[in-house]
């Protein structure tokens, strides 16, 4: 039996204000991972692709907000960001690109054991393996960092700039 009432939403805490040490070091890795890429050769439009696609996976419309105003204001395209949801099926990206598009969205589901399997061949094929480990590690930081404003439901305010 369901009820035509709905009921409150609980107060969430954010974790990141109640826990600042965990938070800190969170920040901590990833900006070391931030560094990690660099040195990979990983430019930052990939990195923000990276965290883009992750958070779209996880449904994070604070890290989605977060992260599309930092891609744009690094370089990257309104229609690369429109159509990234569906990169598979477009030609906009490079095989670069797709290669860590795929194995991000495969740290992010890592159950899918087929996918996860093809998209580390497809990687192996076309990045280096400091860059397939910087990938990993993009991906592992963003999943991390959805987590965090998801539970804690850090809100999206209206903004009229990138």
């Amino acid at each position: 039996m369901s009820s035509s009432t709905t009921e409150p939403a609980v107060q969430r805490i954010f974790i990141d204000k109640q826990s600042p040490k965990a938070y800190d070091a969170l920040v901590q890795t990833s900006e070391a991972v931030r560094a990690v890429a660099a040195d990979a050769g990983l430019d930052r439009t990939l990195v923000e692709l990276i965290n883009l696609r992750v958070s779209q996976i996880n449904g994070c419309a604070f890290c989605l907000h977060m992260h599309t105003r930092a891609a744009l204001r690094g370089g990257d395209t309104p229609q690369r960001l429109g159509v990234l949801a569906a990169w598979r099926d477009t030609e906009l990206f490079t095989p670069a690109e797709r290669a860590a598009l795929a194995l991000a969205e495969a740290v992010t589901s890592p159950a899918d054991a087929t996918a996860q399997e093809s998209a580390y061949a497809a990687a192996r094929e076309t990045l280096t393996e400091d860059q397939i480990s910087a990938v990993i590690w993009v991906a592992i930081t963003i999943n991390a960092f959805n987590r965090v404003s998801i539970m804690s439901k850090h809100p999206v305010r209206n903004s009229s700039r990138p």
